[in-house]
C-alpha cells in the first residue's frame, strides 16, 4: 500500500508542562512537515506568528534560510519531508518547537500506523486535554504568572493580562470546537490541493 492511502495517529504533547497538555490527531503519511507544523498549530491552537522546527535522529527541518543556517546547525527543508519518508526511517518520536522565544516544545509521537478512511476527511482531530499557552505570554514562566493572574482577582496584573488576552481562559478547557473548525479548514485546503 502506498503512503497515499496510509495515515499516522499522532500525539502532540507540549513538554515540561503539568498537568499535560496535548492532542491526538490522524494525518496522511504523504503529510509534509510544513503541513504538520499547520496542523499543530490548528490543534493547540496557536495563531502561527511564529517560526518553528522539528528534529528527528539529529537533524533539523524547518524554513531554511542561508543566514540561520550558517549560525546553527543545517537544516533541510519542512516543505519537502514527508512524515512518511521519517515513518520508513524507523521515527516514531519527533521534538517540534514553536516560537524560539517563548521556546514552546512539544513532543511528537507517532502512535499507530493504519489504513486511511476513505470516508474521512485528513487531518482529523480525535481528543485532546488542556488549553494551550496563549501566543507570546513568556514561555512556561509568563504561562505560570498569566494563569495565577487571571485565576485570581486580587492579583496585581489580573486586570491587565485579563485585557491583554481579550477573552476568558480555562486551562482545562481544549478549545474543541476552535480545533474542530480549524482542522476541518485544513483538510479542505488539503483537498483542494493547496497544501
Amino acid at each position: 500500500m502506498s503512503h497515499a492511502d496510509r495515515i499516522a495517529r499522532i500525539r502532540i504533547q507540549l513538554d515540561d508542562w503539568q498537568p499535560a497538555i496535548w492532542r491526538r490527531a490522524e494525518v496522511p503519511l504523504t503529510t509534509t512537515l510544513k503541513a504538520l507544523h499547520d496542523v499543530i498549530q490548528a490543534a493547540m491552537p496557536f495563531d502561527n506568528y511564529h517560526l518553528f522546527e522539528f528534529r528527528a535522529h539529529g537533524k533539523r527541518y524547518a524554513i531554511p534560510d542561508p543566514e540561520w543556517d550558517s549560525l546553527r546547525d543545517k537544516t533541510y527543508s519542512a516543505k519537502t519531508m514527508r512524515l512518511g519518508t521519517l515513518v520508513d526511517r524507523g521515527i516514531t518520536q519527533l521534538t517540534y518547537t514553536y516560537d524560539f522565544g517563548d521556546d514552546w516544545r512539544h513532543t511528537i509521537t507517532i502512535e499507530a500506523i493504519g489504513d486511511a478512511d476513505p470516508a474521512a476527511e485528513y487531518p482529523r482531530y480525535i481528543d485532546g486535554a488542556g488549553r494551550a499557552p496563549p501566543e507570546d505570554v513568556g514561555g512556561i514562566p509568563g504561562f505560570e504568572l498569566f494563569l495565577d493572574a487571571v485565576a485570581d482577582p486580587k492579583h496585581e496584573q489580573h486586570r491587565e493580562l485579563k485585557r491583554w488576552h481579550g477573552r476568558p481562559f480555562d486551562p482545562a478547557h481544549a478549545a474543541e470546537d476552535e480545533i474542530q473548525t480549524r482542522m476541518k479548514k485544513l483538510a479542505r485546503r488539503r483537498a483542494l490541493g493547496e497544501v
